[in-house]
């Protein structure tokens, strides 16, 4: 998982988004019973939302919380069952493949002792500050409570996920050195060609976690016997090219 910067929505879309909002307000105490409905039936509400979230959405339009899989639909962070007036909030809504969508998350929205929400929101926050990476293993493990509902919520540390780190690793480390061959001849076009291929990878949350535990005080440690490479992710060119950041 990683750090989405959400866009501003086109005018004429978040006209339409708050007239549904208004519509559902005016139900009052019912308006639960009526949202699913109304969403539903809003086709091109929807299929504006889609198109805003894949523009958004890492990779080749990437779920936003697994970021394997394709994200297919319009998820609702906070479920509509439980914040009807949030069905139409573009702040409400991410990128979800089916899997987390429906076989992971559905339904569930864990909240702590004050309810607030103990699942990440990637647009809201960076996950880095509730999740750490071991790009050894390629599992998460969490730094705070919000990491750990995460975690257990959206499943990823599921096996397909663990062993698509892994692979991650090696392939950007790869292009990552060939990105270094053609900067030492001034190869800008292949250079450009390896920024591409990392970006459009699955699981851009291993070379975001390489590119921020590069200036760690751990970083000789996790990158031992890869000086080489620890050199490359510390570039000033190429971090400004790759590193997503919330700030």
């Amino acid at each position: 998982m990683i750090y989405i910067r959400r866009i501003p929505l086109p005018g004429p879309l978040a006209q339409q988004l708050a007239a549904l909002t208004a519509i559902l307000e005016g139900h009052g105490a019912h308006a639960r019973q009526h949202a699913r409905t109304l969403w539903n039936r809003s086709r091109e509400p929807r299929r504006g939302l889609k198109a805003a979230l894949n523009l958004m959405a890492p990779g080749y339009q990437r779920c936003m919380y697994c970021g394997d899989s394709e994200g297919t639909s319009v998820d609702h962070f906070e479920p509509i069952a439980r914040n009807p007036l949030r069905t139409f909030d573009w702040l409400n809504h991410l990128l979800a493949c089916s899997f987390c969508n429906s076989n992971q998350k559905g339904s569930r929205f864990p909240v702590d002792e004050a309810g607030r929400p103990l699942l990440i929101d990637p647009s809201l926050e960076d996950p880095f500050d509730h999740l750490a990476l071991s790009l050894a293993v390629g599992e998460y493990r969490a730094r705070t409570p919000k990491g750990t509902a995460t975690i257990d919520v959206l499943g990823l540390n599921r096996a397909v996920l663990v062993s698509g780190r892994l692979q991650a690793r090696y392939v950007v480390g790869q292009a990552l050195r060939v990105w270094r061959s053609g900067q030492k001849v001034g190869d800008g076009r292949e250079q450009a060609r390896q920024i591409a291929t990392i970006r459009m990878q699955p699981l851009a949350d291993v070379h975001q976690a390489m590119l921020h535990y590069a200036v760690t005080d751990a970083a000789q440690h996790l990158f031992a016997g890869e000086a080489d490479l620890l050199d490359i992710l510390r570039d000033p060119e190429l971090r400004s090219s790759l590193l997503r950041s919330s700030l």
